[in-house]
């Protein structure tokens, strides 16, 4: 067995005003880094961690003047050493930064990249975030995107920023909006879908998500923006974040989109894949209008290359013809260009 590598000794903390409301679980992870959830939650368990010197639950909300005994820690295998993102990928990241001041930092998330590890994925977004920035002393993953899906993702960068958007979010005030292709010529204009869906449903020994009256409510504006024989492009706006919402209710109303593996249609996507060189699920996030601190923030991410040439290879194929709708209230964002904020 590898030699131990020893933390150093107890420690005794007085929470700071910024992690007030943060979870101790959640604040123990990114002290205490390299160390396994496991080990974190067993000092926990065990009482080794103790806040004004009691015994205390993962759960528990710190405040500010709180004081957190932290006993030293070991880390005895490899897998539980800090971790080093491959080269290629820190990079890649480092690209994709659509925006940072000192409360938030957004990135056009790449396609294919979960945003953090479990269930089989080693590491995520924010595990590489921690690695390339361990001076970073916050970094919270604000919301979530599939890990198929590309485009603007916010990170918060203080506990009191993360606080702000997931009210924003619960409240409404957060206004994603995505591209996504879906099977087809769209004849169902501007179209909301108001459809409650379940998690974790078996069929045929997958976990799926379905579109099911016993589950939670889900609601999905869509608004199409090129149409053609093959596929159309729409523009999706979601008022409730469910697990695959849009490929759910898209799928439900007999609109799969283009290269969703678990819930389009195989002969669809092959057609996409040999005769528009699609490999991947077209679904990008590509704006993101945030309120934060008395100001908006709004960002837009452009498709990536693959997507562009997909949307040039259906054009040139003679487009039934555009479908942009004066009537609607949503402005038109374009489907490429260069990254841009505004706020």
């Amino acid at each position: 067995m590898p030699a131990s590598t020893p933390s150093s000794g107890v420690r005794h903390l007085e929470i700071t005003p910024e992690y007030t409301g943060q979870r101790l679980d959640n604040f123990l992870l990114r002290k205490l880094k390299g160390a396994p959830k496991s080990l974190i939650y067993r000092i926990l368990r065990t009482g080794e961690v103790r806040l004004n010197g009691g015994r205390v639950q993962p759960r528990q909300r710190l405040q500010a003047g709180d004081v957190l005994r932290i006993p030293p820690v070991r880390l005895t295998k490899p897998e539980d050493r800090p971790f080093r993102p491959p080269p290629g990928l820190a990079e890649r990241l480092r690209e994709a930064v659509l925006y940072e001041d000192q409360d938030l930092l957004v990135l056009d998330k790449p396609a294919g990249l979960a945003v953090h590890k479990g269930s089989g994925v080693d590491y995520g977004i924010i595990e590489v975030l921690r690695a390339l920035r361990p001076e970073e002393p916050f970094l919270e993953l604000a919301h979530r995107l599939d890990r198929e899906t590309s485009g603007c993702l916010a990170l918060a960068r203080t506990p009191t920023a993360l606080r702000k958007i997931q009210e924003a979010f619960r409240d409404g005030r957060v206004e994603k909006r995505y591209l996504a292709l879906a099977r087809g010529h769209w004849n169902l204009g501007s179209h909301e879908i108001n459809q409650p869906l379940r998690r974790n449903v078996l069929r045929g020994g997958e976990r799926m998500v379905e579109a099911l009256d016993d589950g939670k409510p889900a609601l999905t504006r869509f608004r199409p923006v090129s149409l053609h024989t093959t596929a159309s492009l729409l523009e999706v706006c979601i008022a409730t974040g469910r697990t695959h919402q849009i490929r759910v209710h898209a799928a439900h109303i007999g609109y799969p989109l283009a290269g969703d593996d678990k819930y389009g249609d195989a002969a669809f996507n092959r057609t996409m894949a040999e005769g528009y060189g699609l490999r991947r699920l077209f679904l990008h996030a590509h704006s993101l209008n945030l309120p934060l601190g008395g100001r908006e923030i709004a960002l837009s991410a452009p498709l990536d290359a693959e997507l562009k040439v997909v949307l040039d290879r259906l054009g040139s194929a003679k487009p039934r013809g555009n479908s942009s709708n004066p009537s609607s209230p949503w402005p038109a964002f374009p489907a490429s260009g260069k990254r841009s904020f505004k706020r």
